[in-house]
């Protein structure tokens, strides 16, 4: 796998080796000694979770808080989104700043995102199924959100407003300058 910087320091875009012939491909999605060599030794994986998600829909911008705060490795497995992590790490120089990647069932791509960031997504193809892993088990009381159209934050979204699907709950979230975050910056 080859691990790539992004413009902000903690998140990684992984890409797997594929192996593909007239027959379709292989690759190994996680392998977690390659991961801890090249990634993170210390995290370890306790939970799979996965989505099923129609052109539009958008997810996010969510964490959760400590102590049951979750770093995440991402990836498509069928379709197209774009996937943001933003960083809320308090005193970090690139606080309010997010990554975006395009993640899809063809680049195989995944996003590595450590605690301390929101993360977020956009449908971008008819379907897709999104699927993730988290370094610790989901607690309801530690839910923390943001709002996905911040114009502190200033995401570009690739598709206009009318054609975004919320759920009701992330309809509602504050902005960053309501916001109080419980993630200190640590230089990594």
């Amino acid at each position: 796998m080859e691990v790539i910087k992004t413009k902000i320091e903690g998140p990684l875009i992984i890409e797997p080796k594929v192996f593909g012939d007239n027959r379709g491909y292989f690759y190994e999605s996680y392998n977690a000694k390659e991961f801890a060599e090249k990634v993170d030794p210390s995290i370890v994986f306790v939970q799979d979770n996965q989505s099923y998600s129609t052109y539009g829909v958008l997810r996010g911008l969510h964490f959760q808080r400590p102590p049951h705060a979750q770093a995440k490795l991402v990836r498509v497995i069928q379709g197209r989104v774009m996937d943001v992590a933003v960083d809320i790490r308090k005193g970090s120089p690139t606080y309010g700043q997010y990554v975006s990647v395009e993640l899809s069932g063809e680049n195989h791509r995944q996003l590595f995102i450590p605690k301390g960031f929101a993360h977020g997504f956009v449908v971008l193809s008819e379907t897709a199924l999104f699927q993730y892993k988290c370094d610790n088990l989901y607690e309801p009381s530690s839910e923390g959100a943001l709002a996905w159209d911040d114009a502190d934050i200033a995401i570009e979204w690739p598709l206009s407003e009318e054609q975004i699907k919320l759920s009701e709950k992330d309809k509602h979230h504050a902005g960053l300058k309501d916001f109080d975050s419980p993630f200190e910056y640590e230089q990594l």
